[in-house]
């Protein structure tokens, strides 16, 4: 049976465009306004990713660290976002979703308890920052049984020998670290080359979906549009920042950000 992940990336191809992937942090800034922005952007992207909060992100820029400090200073906990996930997934246009987060929450929840609140919950997929190939073998494969998708991460300094070990390993779907830094950085390659390295990636197993995340804004979207898929999440997190500064309503601006997104891809 084909997974729901496939299914998003198979749709997208269909239109002759790469699949649309948001991030946005699970309770920021508060668990319904995190739950509607989540219900209102489905209409536009293909899959949603959603994160745990985190009080020491070292993979996220200033914009997550933001979104996470928010949402836990309101007391957002491990079940409040399963909780947000079940309900988002009653929703009628509720798109596939992945987790995202560091691996020390899920070993003190513990791994089969994490992966039982996943399954139920209507978890998609996982990817965890912190976790790197082969010591994530074990965990990938429980959520293998589980029927959940483990996302593994490649760089642009991943030897073409391990990226091709680490690719034999993973499920329906790659995650290509456009650019050495956290989250939110300005992109510190061009396009071209990213590109470039991605089709390297690409090449090592073509029925593998890989997606581009990091650095990736309205600005710089379009000319990788070649992916199969692209990320965005700091540009989202920065349009929750700065429609709580102005006091307007976070959903409706962030449903707007992602239409420009997709309209660049289109």
């Amino acid at each position: 049976m084909t997974s729901l992940i496939n299914l998003a990336f198979e749709n997208a191809k269909l239109k002759n465009r790469p699949a649309l992937l948001s991030y946005t942090v699970a309770g920021d800034n508060t668990k319904k306004i995190s739950l509607n922005i989540l219900k209102s952007i489905s209409k536009s992207v293909d899959i949603c990713e959603l994160g745990f909060p985190h009080n020491t992100p070292i993979a996220d820029g200033g914009q997550i660290q933001t979104s996470s400090y928010r949402a836990i200073r309101n007391g957002i906990k491990i079940n409040d976002v399963f909780k947000i996930v079940k309900n988002y997934k009653r929703n009628t246009f509720a798109k596939p979703l992945i987790l995202m987060g560091y691996y020390n929450m899920i070993f003190q929840y513990g791994e089969n308890n994490f992966l039982r609140s996943s399954r139920k919950s209507g978890v998609d997929g996982i990817i965890v920052v912190d976790l790197p190939w082969p010591e994530n073998r074990i965990f990938s494969n429980k959520c293998k049984k589980n029927k959940i998708c483990f996302v593994q991460l490649i760089s642009p300094t991943t030897s073409y020998k391990r990226a091709k070990k680490i690719i034999k390993d993973s499920h329906e779907m790659i995650y290509y670290i456009s650019m050495l830094s956290t989250t939110g950085g300005k992109l510190k390659v061009s396009p071209k080359k990213i590109l470039s390295n991605y089709r390297k990636i690409k090449k090592i197993d073509p029925n593998k979906n890989c997606v581009i995340g990091f650095g990736i804004t309205e600005k710089s979207i379009g000319k990788l549009k070649s992916a199969d898929g692209l990320v965005v999440g700091s540009a989202i997190c920065k349009e929750i920042s700065k429609s709580l500064r102005k006091r307007q309503n976070p959903v409706t601006n962030v449903s707007k950000t992602v239409v420009k997104l997709k309209n660049k891809i289109l």
